[in-house]
């Protein structure tokens, strides 16, 4: 490796030194001893310190010369190593395409996704963000697509995040309901309409999501007497309150495993959620490039299944 950061003299100078000799390091260098010479000399001069005696018997390093190749020697490999984590940085020049991700809304389904690409990791690497799934702050989660976070992997129908972002439809998940283990729809494998009757159902306030206020509308003109709790946002803890009160909670088969005392079960309904990329308003062409790979790699995965 052709060496940039100091003067060549400094190899010529270590060279001599190790070898004793002009004309053993002119051998080694494949350059003649006058030029050694020459090198050494000019070296001695541009740092004002004479560095080697010339004696009959060869050369020697003076006080000075034994203090100068030692710190020759650790600033040629400082160099050696500055350059090769530079040439490191500039040869991947992957662009970072940052992810969020939080209980709720993992990261790992894209993951799984990138799977059944070939070139992904080749023009891109991936930076996971966490996030906090808390109403308090969720919309401002949203309105950081594009700055913070170039993508979540998230379901959504919900038209305050839909005004905040743009959002690639990947799949569905299923509308369900979660029940804890002692509750009595808990041994059904699957739950019809009717076996709602009489229950407290908590669910997405009005204006949640499109699709939940269909949902909701039919739940209240059949007359199953269902009592409506609504939820402002989901987070854990409307998952602890479905397990403390002991009511139902509407909720998606990707959550299934997002409480260890709630079972999910599928409703004879035909209610599905969208899930996939919410990405910026404004995307960059780094970004479509990967949404891009992503649109392929969904089409891929959906062909071998």
């Amino acid at each position: 490796m052709e060496i940039i950061m100091y003067n060549p003299q400094l190899d010529v100078f270590i060279k001599t030194a190790d070898e004793g000799s002009f004309t053993k390091a002119a051998d080694e260098l494949y350059i003649s001893p006058t030029a050694v010479m020459k090198q050494i000399n000019s070296l001695e001069s541009r740092i004002g310190v004479k560095l080697i005696e010339r004696t009959n018997r060869g050369i020697s390093l003076t006080e000075a010369g034994k203090a100068f190749y030692k710190e020759a020697k650790l600033f040629i490999e400082y160099s050696n190593n500055a350059i090769s984590r530079i040439k490191r940085a500039a040869e991947d020049d992957r662009f970072v395409i940052r992810v969020g991700t939080s209980m709720l809304n993992p990261c790992k389904p894209l993951m799984e996704l990138l799977k059944y690409s070939d070139d992904v990791y080749d023009k891109f690497r991936i930076n996971i963000i966490p996030f906090e799934d808390e109403h308090t702050n969720i919309l401002t989660v949203i309105e950081s697509i594009g700055s913070k976070f170039d993508f979540i992997f998230a379901a959504c129908n919900s038209p305050q995040w839909l005004s905040r972002c743009n959002f690639f439809k990947i799949g569905d998940y299923d509308v369900c309901c979660a029940v804890p283990g002692f509750h009595r729809l808990a041994s059904k494998r699957r739950l019809s309409v009717s076996d709602l009757r009489g229950e407290a159902l908590i669910m997405m306030e009005r204006g949640g999501s499109y699709i939940l206020d269909d949902l909701r509308d039919r739940l209240s003109a059949q007359e199953l007497m269902i009592k409506i709790e609504d939820a402002s946002f989901y987070d854990i803890d409307v998952f602890n309150r479905c397990e403390r009160t002991g009511g139902v909670l509407l909720t998606l088969s990707g959550w299934s495993d997002i409480h260890p005392s709630l079972i999910t079960i599928p409703v004879d309904w035909d209610y599905k959620m969208p899930y996939g990329l919410l990405y910026p308003l404004n995307p960059n062409e780094h970004i479509l490039s990967f949404l891009e790979i992503i649109k392929a790699a969904a089409d891929k995965a959906e062909y071998i299944k």
